[in-house]
Formats: structure tokens, sequence, C-alpha cells
């Protein structure tokens, strides 16, 4: 039997752009709740009929140019001028969901399987138990010891290498980007559609973190090119914000007057 939620008898108007009702089918999935919401995709709990186990199910749909159509499934561009943007962020969506796809580490966020269908894609990922390493920290209450801190950036540093040796940056590692499961931390996905839509926006600032990206992530700064630092940068501003409570300012304020205390300090 699916663990779904059963669904009411009265029939349920659908909003645009409103998350996928629980019960929707999805090929072999079966939407069990809501997991998160954001600009540019959707992410939810799923009952796998086929493998009898729970799945992550990520929906491309960004939506400030995509809505929920009549039927409650199909997505609907909004208008013929986002047409060409929406397939671009489509294509990295899909990039992303591939290139996770080859590789299987145990800190790395894995990806089952992915497709295109209903006018948009999905990827389906395992389900992670536990919390977000942004919520860790607050629950602690306190500063995080050594150990603490080693426990969690070891095993997310071997998952960033395994991307660099074969020439991915991720370029979205943030606290909110570390799920702390039972077995250890599991570092999630790249964000690649974001970033793909507000390059063709040209506001690629938009899409990244505030005090965790690098310099080069926003762009024209003369010889900033993106590389390994680019994610070193990202990782030593998630230990910051463990020991401070707080990221470093945004990187393009650094550079015009870095009033940063060191750590040590």
């Amino acid at each position: 039997m699916s663990p779904a939620t059963e669904l009411d008898d009265a029939p349920t108007v659908i909003a645009p752009g409103d998350p996928l009702l629980e019960g929707t089918r999805l090929r072999d999935y079966e939407i069990t709740g809501l997991l998160h919401e954001g600009g540019f995709s959707i992410v939810y709990r799923a009952w796998d009929q086929a493998l009898q186990r729970h799945v992550a199910l990520k929906e491309y749909l960004p939506a400030s140019m995509a809505s929920r159509d009549d039927n409650g499934k199909a997505v609907a561009i909004r208008s013929e001028h986002h047409v060409d943007t929406f397939a671009i962020g489509l294509r990295s969506f899909l990039d992303e969901a591939r290139l996770l796809a080859r590789f299987d580490h145990a800190s790395l966020v894995k990806v089952y399987r992915f497709w295109e269908d209903n006018g948009t894609a999905y990827m389906a990922m395992p389900f992670y138990e536990g919390p977000l390493l942004e919520r860790a920290l607050a629950d602690l209450g306190r500063v995080p010891g050594e150990a603490e801190l080693r426990a969690w950036l070891k095993p997310v540093l071997n998952a960033v290498t395994v991307l660099h040796e074969a020439g991915v940056w991720h370029q979205n590692i943030g606290p909110d980007e570390i799920v702390l499961t039972p077995t250890g931390p599991v570092l999630l996905g790249l964000a690649s559609a974001g970033h793909a839509i507000e390059a063709v926006q040209r506001a690629p600032a938009a899409a990244l973190k505030r005090g965790y990206a690098a310099i080069e992530q926003y762009g024209g700064v003369a010889g900033a090119a993106l590389g390994p630092w680019t994610d070193l940068y990202a990782l030593a501003a998630v230990v910051h914000s463990a020991i401070t409570g707080a990221p470093p300012p945004p990187a393009p304020d650094r550079l015009v007057n870095d009033g940063q205390q060191p750590l040590a300090q």
C-alpha cells in the first residue's frame, strides 16, 4: 500500500503555479507531500511504486515564467516572451540531472532518474532524512566544536573534490544546501536552471547566495575566473557562518571596502 495521504472526495481547484497535489502520479512515483518550493523548482516527497521506497522528486517550474495548467499537472509558459528562456532553464535542469546521475558518492546528492513530461522535467533523488545544516546550527544554540565542524566539513570536501576532478564547479554551496543525515552530510544540487535563467536575464547575482558566492560568480571582474577556489570560498564562508552566526559580507562589498575581521581575532 502506498503511504500517500488520502485525498478528499471533493474536487480541488488548482491555482496557477500551485504544487502538484498529493496523490498525483508521475510515472512510477506518487506525490505524498511538499518539501520545498523555490523560484525555479518544486521538490516533493514521493513514493516509488516500483521499488517501494520514498524519494525526493524535483520538478522544473520557474514561477516567474510558467504556471500549472488547468489539468492540474501540465506546466504552461505564461507568455511567448518566455519560451526561449524557459527552454534554456529546462536544458540546464536536465544537464544537471544527467551530471549528478554519473556520480556515486555518499556525500553528494544522487539522481536515480530524470525525464521530460507535462511540458517540463523531473528528477528523482533519494529522500534524505535529517535537518539542513542551516537548521541544525540554529537549533544548536552554541558555537560548534572543532570535532563537529570536521565531521560535516570533511565529507562535503570529499564530495566537492569528486565534482572538481570532473571539471565541475558546484557554485551553490551554503548551509541550506547541506543535509545532515544519520549516516553523514550530503551536499545537494547545483541550481543550474536558476543560474542559466538569471544569466539570460542579465541578472546573474539574483541566483547567487549572498555572503557565500565568490566574487568571480558575479561577472564583470577582470581576471576573475571560476575554478575549484570558487567552491572553497563558499565552504569557508559556511564555516565562518557556523562559528560567528552570520556569513561574511557579500563579495562585491568586500571588494570595495573589506572590513571583514579575521576569525583569529
